[in-house]
């Protein structure tokens, strides 16, 4: 298949700027997966379409407001930090713009000293290893002074940074959420449990790469990046039972989606285990746990749209897109949600 059999045309003006309130508020789209059928409802709706038994498989990871701006101690100059990923203790793998003012041996300062960092190695592919230095813990320090690091088509800035993190996300680590999830709000998911669902929990923190666009045209040859991922003990005894039972497996999002697919590939069945995952899911793949995927609306000719494409079907995902798009869905990380099954 090629990259460009993904592209769909979206209206700029239907992609999601800012999160709807509450949560459970957004439209969710049902796609059947056997006949294409579609039915066009609320995500609060969603419990009307899981049975008592089923599971739902969440990402309990916590976004990193990993988006910080220092000072350049000599000249003044304002350079924005990205933290990638952590190498060891305080010292992060970075992104800077502009590049040119962050080179070897530079040091800057953030929060009016809050924190300090220096520049201990500028890498091949540009990116930068800064060590950080604050007389606080890290993470707290950068909570206070750290943004988002929301997706580059999101121009409005956020005003509750909790709204970029799903109500049940605790394992810090991600460079970007898990969007499926946040729909879900306590209330709603309190209600799913009291009708006899599971719910469980796996790790998996989200990367940068997620954004990378497909540059290959066939798509066998794109390299997906690679991030790592959790399955707890419970949440491997919770998929084992389920399945045993005939009931269905729903992951919430394609993060949970890659770390069930990636285990049950590499192991031959679901076990509590931990690791990295580059494993890529187009059409042709065979699905070995999931049985439904909650999920948002993805960008044309990426990694994600090429997953649904492969658990729903082509002809079924690049329909329903033509058909949200012509009833005016919102699309990508704060836009509606899409129930496949």
């Amino acid at each position: 298949m090629k990259t460009s059999d993904f592209y769909y045309d979206l209206p700029k003006e239907l992609i999601a700027q800012t999160p709807l309130e509450p949560r459970d508020s957004s439209r969710l789209l049902v796609l059947g997966k056997e006949s294409g059928n579609i039915e066009h409802k609320h995500f609060y709706d969603i419990i009307d379409y899981l049975n008592p038994g089923d599971l739902l498989v969440c990402n309990d990871s916590r976004v990193l407001p990993a988006r910080i701006f220092g000072i350049k101690d000599e000249t003044g100059a304002r350079v924005e930090f990205l933290l990638l990923k952590q190498i060891s203790g305080n010292k992060w793998e970075t992104l800077c713009k502009p590049g040119k003012k962050a080179r070897e041996g530079a040091k800057f300062s953030f929060g009016d000293g809050i924190m300090t960092a220096t520049v201990v190695e500028v890498k091949d592919d540009g990116n930068r290893i800064v060590e950080f230095e604050c007389e606080d813990n890290f993470f707290s320090a950068l909570d206070r002074i750290g943004q988002m690091p929301l997706p580059p088509y999101i121009t409005e800035e956020l005003q509750d940074k909790e709204r970029y993190q799903t109500v049940y996300s605790h394992e810090l680590g991600s460079a970007a959420a898990p969007t499926a999830g946040l729909h879900f709000t306590n209330e709603l998911m309190e209600k799913i449990k009291a009708k006899g669902i599971n719910i469980a929990y796996v790790t998996l923190h989200v990367g940068l790469g997620t954004f990378r666009p497909v540059k290959v045209d066939d798509v066998t040859k794109h390299k997906m990046h690679s991030e790592h991922y959790e399955i707890p003990e419970e949440t491997a005894r919770l998929i084992n039972e389920t399945k045993k039972n005939g009931k269905r497996v729903i992951a919430v999002g394609t993060t949970s989606c890659r770390t069930l697919e990636s285990v049950a590939s590499f192991y031959g069945e679901i076990k509590p285990c931990d690791g990295f995952t580059d494993i890529f899911i187009y059409p042709g793949y065979e699905f070995k746990v999931l049985d439904g995927l909650i999920t948002n609306f993805h960008l044309p000719e990426s990694t994600l749209i090429m997953l649904v494409s492969a658990f729903a079907g082509y002809d079924n995902i690049m329909n329903a897109y033509k058909v949200a798009v012509q009833e005016k869905y919102r699309f990508f990380s704060f836009g509606d949600a899409m129930f496949i099954s």
